[in-house]
């Protein structure tokens, strides 16, 4: 069994295997449950381009002490990874600073269920025998600045090509896929039901480097 502890600022290139593996897999996962004084509760959640995790939350949950998150909502199989995340709520305004999260949300996941929103702030993950201390999981997405230029690109007119690398990656055929996060670890669209992930296969190091490996995936020619 082995723990990570990172170093402080951080970065992905300051990550080692283990945790980029973490970190692939929290991006990579956006419906859990939470549990919380002994109820489990499906969530969605989204990533801010902080790194913090964001969802509309019940009273109950706000009020809990103990509250732990796993990734995903529902394994394949029995013998597939989970992440087990010790999370603190910490609740924020819609109507305030931070309301532009609640607005991300929507866009991953439409209508949310409940009126109160929180940040789930991690203290530590476990998949595994691994465990992650959680500022390896909370990395700001270096690509944030140019995500929503990205997504317009792509979304509208290249939708047939996101259906088929959807397909191809992920074996499920999305009607009206549309381009909603782009991160250094991956891509991530939006279906009628949920969230696919297309991983990058490599760390991407800026802009320009992220539109040449989507448009590689989507089989775009410049």
């Amino acid at each position: 069994m082995s723990e990570y502890e990172p170093p402080n600022p951080l970065s992905i290139e300051d990550l080692p295997e283990e945790a980029i593996e973490g970190l692939s897999f929290l991006r990579a996962h956006t419906a859990g449950i939470l549990r919380f004084d002994g109820d489990f509760i499906p969530i969605k959640t989204v990533l801010t381009p902080e790194g913090r995790l964001v969802a509309p939350v019940m009273i109950a949950m706000l009020r809990s002490i103990d509250c732990a998150l796993f990734l995903p909502e529902e394994p394949s199989d029995e013998d597939d990874p989970v992440l087990q995340l010790q999370v603190e709520l910490e609740q924020f305004q819609e109507n305030g600073p931070d309301g532009a999260h609640a607005d991300r949300w929507r866009i991953y996941h439409g209508d949310p269920p409940d009126v109160n929103w929180a940040y789930l702030n991690i203290d530590a993950a476990k998949m595994g025998d691994v465990f992650i201390s959680g500022e390896a999981l909370c990395i700001p997405n270096a690509l944030s600045g140019e995500e929503a230029a990205l997504c317009r690109e792509i979304n509208g007119s290249h939708d047939e090509n996101l259906r088929t690398a959807a397909i191809r990656e992920t074996g499920v055929d999305i009607e009206t896929p549309r381009l909603v996060g782009v991160d250094p670890l991956g891509f991530d669209i939006r279906g009628r039901f949920e969230i696919m992930r297309i991983p990058s296969g490599r760390i991407l190091n800026n802009s320009d480097d992220a539109r040449a490996r989507l448009y590689e995936i989507l089989g775009i020619s410049k």
